[in-house]
C-alpha cells in the first residue's frame, strides 16, 4: 500500500488559470495541464529566486520532492511554449 500523499502549502492562488498562444482558437490547441503544487514551485523559485531549501520548507515537502516537482513544471512549460500548447492550472 503506497504511502499516503503529503498536503502541500501553496502560499498564492494564481489570478490567472488559462494561457493560450495568440492567434488560435481552443478548438485548434493541445493542453497541458500545471497542478496547483506546480506553479508553487515555478512562483517560489523562478520568480522569488529562492533556493530549493527555502522553497521545500515553505511547502512543506522534502527537498528532493521539490525538485521532482519544479523539474516536472519546467518541463510542461518548455513543452507549451516551443509546441504552441495552451496552459491550464488546475487547484
Amino acid at each position: 500500500m503506497p504511502r499516503p500523499c503529503k498536503r502541500r502549502r501553496v502560499g498564492r492562488r494564481p489570478d490567472s488559470t488559462y494561457f493560450k498562444p495568440a492567434g488560435k482558437g481552443l478548438s485548434e490547441l493541445e493542453e497541458i495541464t500545471l497542478n496547483i503544487d506546480e506553479f508553487e514551485a515555478l512562483r517560489l523559485k523562478d520568480l522569488n529566486e529562492l533556493d530549493q531549501i527555502e522553497c521545500a520548507q515553505k511547502m512543506d515537502i522534502s527537498q528532493p520532492t521539490f525538485h521532482r516537482i519544479i523539474n516536472n513544471a519546467r518541463r510542461k512549460i518548455a513543452d507549451a511554449i516551443i509546441n504552441g500548447k495552451a496552459i491550464k492550472i488546475n487547484d
